[in-house]
């Protein structure tokens, strides 16, 4: 064992109460099974066991495969702690059973001396993690070896206080994976609500109380307005050159338009191009997917400040705004019957590619504009509600980052019961 000296190393100073070792002295790891697709079972038998794969611990969905008969040494049961080795690199995981992949390490370590929810924790602060990445490489494929792994070191608080830290930060867990369920009831719930309002099947009240009626129109999206281009041949500002500059919208992996954070590229000759303004509608234009290709984005800003649109989007200027509102349509070509609508339009192999004449050629139903006001301000009230439990979420997240940055190295004290 590393001698207990109050001096920095890895861990810093800690409690002249705790022990200083490495994982090398407190457990062994060992890896997976590492076994063909071909031989995966699709269904289980009384003689199987789950695999325990990355994609099968980050895609609840996903279908299940099994391995028949694996060795003890493979099995790991909900007492057991997992780690992913390689790959992404650093993903803890407990509470499962199955046999596992070659791609993590199951952790033996003495339940007597260690609590099982304090190590869970010290591997997913972020000094470990950012400590495992590096100890991975930046290569290709991040690949922790035993020898690294077992170099990290460990504080070693006496059980009692362990478990009082970790009863600590569970109580953080459950409010966090509570708020996590509350997002996701409140994203399930205004998805239905977009396939019913949108669909027509619902109908709201109008001002004067009564129910909106009449079929919707069904038109074509260039018929309401018609798209522009991005800045083309910009390069990105040196703010030290003392050249003029412009702000531009960013474009996100290629699926998500950040309306937000700006970027600032040179002006350049070209000065004539479209500055975007409220309500414009941008959509990105290419993909690795289809289904990702023309994702949308409403800008909503009424900055009197000129921003433009990066060339890898094109925008669509609904005209005129008394007939239609843009919020509403930004919900309608969101919706799945519109998306898929737009993803078939999508041509290319290894990427996707959207064309703005095909785009303007889709239909979409339009109600009248007070109705699709109603529709947009109930629509918006979800989203708001969705971003206030994110926000939530976030604070939860950061509190409890905070406590395990002095829970975890005995910078705070917790009192023992008793």
């Amino acid at each position: 064992m590393v001698p207990n000296k109050p001096q920095p190393s890895q861990l810093g100073i800690i409690p002249d109460d705790w022990q200083r070792v490495k994982f090398l002295d407190v457990m062994k790891v060992r890896q997976g099974l590492q076994i063909a697709i071909s031989k995966r079972l699709k269904e289980p038998t009384e003689t199987s066991k789950e695999y325990i794969t990355i994609q099968s611990i980050k895609q609840a969905q996903q279908s299940r495969e099994y391995v028949e008969r694996p060795s003890e040494r493979v099995i790991c049961t909900k007492d057991d702690v997992l780690m992913t080795r390689t790959g992404n690199t650093g993903i803890v995981v407990t509470d499962i059973e199955g046999a596992f992949h070659n791609n993590f390490f199951l952790m033996d370590f003495d339940k007597s001396k260690i609590d099982k929810t304090f190590l869970v924790n010290y591997l997913r602060s972020p000094r470990v993690q950012h400590l495992i990445l590096t100890k991975a490489g930046s290569s290709t494929i991040p690949d922790l070896n035993h020898k690294d792994f077992y170099s990290i070191e460990f504080p070693l608080p006496p059980l009692p206080e362990q478990q009082k830290i970790a009863k600590i930060l569970s109580t953080w867990d459950k409010a966090i994976d509570s708020t996590e369920r509350l997002i996701d009831n409140s994203k399930q719930q205004k998805k239905a609500l977009m396939q019913q309002l949108l669909t027509g099947k619902k109908r709201l009240l109008d001002d004067n109380g009564e129910q909106f009626e009449g079929e919707w129109e069904e038109v074509k999206l260039g018929e309401l307005g018609s798209t522009f281009n991005g800045l083309t041949g910009k390069t990105k500002v040196d703010f030290g050159s003392g050249e003029k500059y412009i702000p531009y919208i960013n474009i996100f992996r290629n699926t998500f338009i950040d309306t937000d954070n700006l970027d600032f590229v040179n002006i350049g000759s070209d000065e004539k191009q479209n500055a975007v303004q409220f309500g414009d509608i941008f959509f990105t234009t290419s993909s690795e997917t289809p289904e990702e290709v023309g994702m949308s984005s409403v800008f909503t800003s009424d900055t009197k400040e000129n921003i433009y649109l990066n060339s890898f989007c094109f925008g669509f200027r609904l005209q005129p705004l008394e007939r239609v509102s843009p919020f509403f349509i930004g919900y309608m070509l969101r919706s799945s019957k519109i998306r898929r609508k737009i993803s078939i339009l999508a041509q290319g192999s290894t990427r996707f590619n959207l064309s703005k004449r095909q785009l303007v050629k889709i239909t979409i139903p339009l109600p009248p504009v007070e109705e699709q006001q109603k529709i947009a301000a109930v629509l918006t009230n979800a989203d708001k509600e969705i971003e206030l439990l994110e926000q939530q979420l976030a604070d939860l997240q950061q509190e409890k980052k905070a406590l395990m940055q002095v829970l975890l190295t005995g910078k705070k004290r917790v009192r023992i019961d008793g």
